[in-house]
């Protein structure tokens, strides 16, 4: 009994340091292209062209990051993307609860459950359009301002999905036993529901981060002016087409200097970096358990 057992336990063990090495391999070839576009971002363009570049810096530049830094509206386009974020995420977390929340509900307590779900769903499978989207956009006044990057998605139906379900998962008996001490329902959302789905939350957190921060269609559509850009749709503006009559000498220079591949590969690394930042933060949120000793007996 005792021999199978430490067999088994062999057997784990060796289970456990393929899994890593397999882990660690995946991770290896996730980080590579990355690790790439640092190496092109710091290569000059003669080495670029000639594919001289791995994974490894050739003929040492910062030509490319000193560029994008030395114009003014970088740094308020990189404002303005931290404003979205914590804005967008904010406001789609809060509308995610109030709509997750009656709708995780049973249909005797809630009669409307089914129709408001449908009223959720079908504009998740069939989208109104580019032009009834910018015209809404422009008739409510939104144009040019932050808000129209944030508003027309503030209530996103795949996270209310998502965070419903995880609330359907929650012990019943907590909320009966809110229910039987007088709270309402604020207090059970707030004091009940939202503390025990800080990993459902944290991911939607995520999505929501990544999807505002690599957004830059809608800014192209509805913002006219330059320095109420984000960054990525700054970035791709000045990669498309960019005024070199009014570059200043030293500027000009620079630009001749640049590859565009060098451009592009600063610009893509330094949009990368804070959303990288920010995962450490969420990182202790994936691994917990929903509702972990919550109910005991």
């Amino acid at each position: 009994m005792g021999k199978e057992r430490r067999k088994k336990k062999g057997k784990m063990h060796l289970f456990d340091y393929i899994n890593e090495l397999f882990l660690v391999i995946v991770g290896l070839i996730c980080f590579m292209p990355l690790l790439y576009v640092f190496a092109v971002s710091l290569s000059s363009s003669s080495a670029i062209a000639s594919g001289k570049v791995t994974f490894w810096p050739v003929d040492f530049t910062l030509v490319g990051y000193e560029y994008i830094l030395s114009n003014m509206i970088f740094w308020r386009s990189m404002l303005n993307s931290f404003i979205r974020v914590l804005l967008g995420v904010g406001l789609q977390l809060i509308m995610t609860c109030l709509v997750a929340y009656p709708l995780s509900k049973e249909k005797n307590r809630f009669m409307a459950r089914t129709f408001f779900a449908w009223v959720f769903f079908i504009p998740m499978m069939i989208n109104g359009g580019l032009i009834p989207t910018y015209l809404i956009v422009k008739d409510t006044g939104l144009l040019d301002s932050i808000w129209s990057l944030i508003i027309p998605g503030c209530v996103p139906i795949f996270f209310i999905l998502l965070l419903l379900n995880f609330f359907r998962q929650l012990p019943k008996e907590l909320e009966e036993a809110a229910i039987m001490d007088g709270a309402s329902h604020w207090r059970i959302l707030l004091g009940i529901f939202v503390p025990l789905s800080k990993p459902a939350l944290a991911t939607i957190a995520v999505y929501a981060i990544l999807g505002h921060w690599n957004a830059w269609f809608d800014a192209a559509i509805y913002m006219n002016t330059l320095s109420k850009f984000p960054l990525l749709t700054y970035m791709q503006t000045i990669v498309i087409h960019y005024d070199s009559e009014s570059l200043s000498a030293s500027e000009l220079q620079k630009m001749l200097q640049l590859n565009s591949n060098t451009l592009q590969s600063a610009q893509i690394f330094v949009a990368t970096v804070p959303v990288l930042l920010t995962y450490p933060f969420f990182q202790k949120y994936f691994t917990k358990g929903l509702v972990v000793g919550s109910v005991k007996g």
